[in-house]
């Protein structure tokens, strides 16, 4: 297959990049940086993420779309930051849809990045995408929690504008996704705990929707592949947790017996010195992969605690 990954070149793409070259595809990485070969077999393209240019010819008889494009939430949740993730998101993925549209064979299938905060900040049933609450009223969240919902939503509704009527549309909602690739989350929170500092987190009853960077990235290859599946698809594994257990677990991965707990107070001062955001970490995101298992897939590392000690061990 041909396969396009617009912002390739972040976490997620390099996981979709080495997934696809290993097994033998094409990939071509569309990067506003400057374009030529990247490690890991695929070919970079430069685009700007607004303007159509040459790189739009790539998309002509490819097979697939995988549109990650947008600034990194890992940041302060300013005014000028949440504007730039809403315009970077909404901006690249409408000249896509131009690009698909101007196309003689548009790809088959475009699968455009979400988000599983998307969902409600809640404690109570998981939200699977039949009966998942969207957020964005909840009583007891910060009210500029708001501002990432509302980014998720424009993101959809702008893909499902710009989709081409022959083209198959997936949305994406991502948890967060445990690798071992340098600045992940997995690799933060790795470092807190060997030091002792990965305890409850203002009570730690908030819950954490995660997924193993195999699963992921063999997520994304099953969705390519299922002409069926069209819409919104949850990936996540099939339990999330508090994230008191959840600490626990990877201190018992780690085997450091200690975890001390944080207050949301010295959280906030910690996310101000790494230039951060605490919703990362306090919001509750009890979210399920209905569709992906009632489509048949199988989970590599379905629970936490396997997930934990095969990434540490690594």
């Amino acid at each position: 297959m041909k396969i396009i990954l617009p912002g390739g070149n972040g976490h997620l793409g390099t996981l979709l990049t080495r997934h696809f070259a290993a097994a033998g595809h094409e990939v071509v990485v569309l990067t506003r940086g400057a374009g030529g070969a990247r490690p890991g077999g695929a070919r970079q393209v430069a685009w700007d993420g607004r303007t159509l240019g040459a790189w739009a010819r790539e998309l002509d008889g490819a097979d697939a779309l995988v549109n990650l494009a947008g600034r990194s939430v890992d940041c302060r949740y300013t005014k000028e930051n949440l504007r730039e993730m809403l315009d970077s998101r909404v901006e690249s993925t409408r000249v896509l849809g131009a690009a698909c549209a101007a196309a003689a064979r548009p790809p088959r299938a475009w699968l455009q990045s979400s988000t599983a905060t998307i969902y409600a900040h809640r404690y109570d049933a998981a939200n699977d995408e039949a009966r998942g609450v969207i957020g964005g009223a909840e009583p007891d969240a910060p009210a500029y929690w708001r501002w990432s919902i509302d980014i998720a939503r424009e993101w959809e509704r702008a893909a499902v504008a710009a989709c081409p009527q022959a083209t198959r549309l997936v949305l994406l909602r991502t948890a967060m996704v445990m690798s071992r690739e340098p600045g992940t989350v997995f690799e933060v929170l790795r470092r807190l705990t060997r030091v002792g500092l990965n305890g409850a987190m203002a009570g730690g009853a908030q819950h954490v929707s995660w997924i193993h960077e195999r699963d992921f990235a063999r997520a994304v290859d099953w969705l390519i592949e299922r002409d069926e599946l069209c819409g919104a698809v949850n990936l996540c594994a099939p339990e999330p947790l508090p994230q008191r257990e959840f600490a626990r677990e990877l201190r018992a991965a780690c085997r450091m017996p200690v975890g001390l707990p944080a207050a949301a107070w010295m959280l906030e001062l910690g996310a101000v010195a790494l230039r951060t955001d605490t919703e990362l970490l306090l919001k509750s995101r009890r979210v399920v992969p209905a569709r992906l298992l009632g489509s048949g897939f199988e989970f590599e590392h379905p629970t936490w605690n396997g997930a934990a000690r095969e990434l540490v061990a690594r």
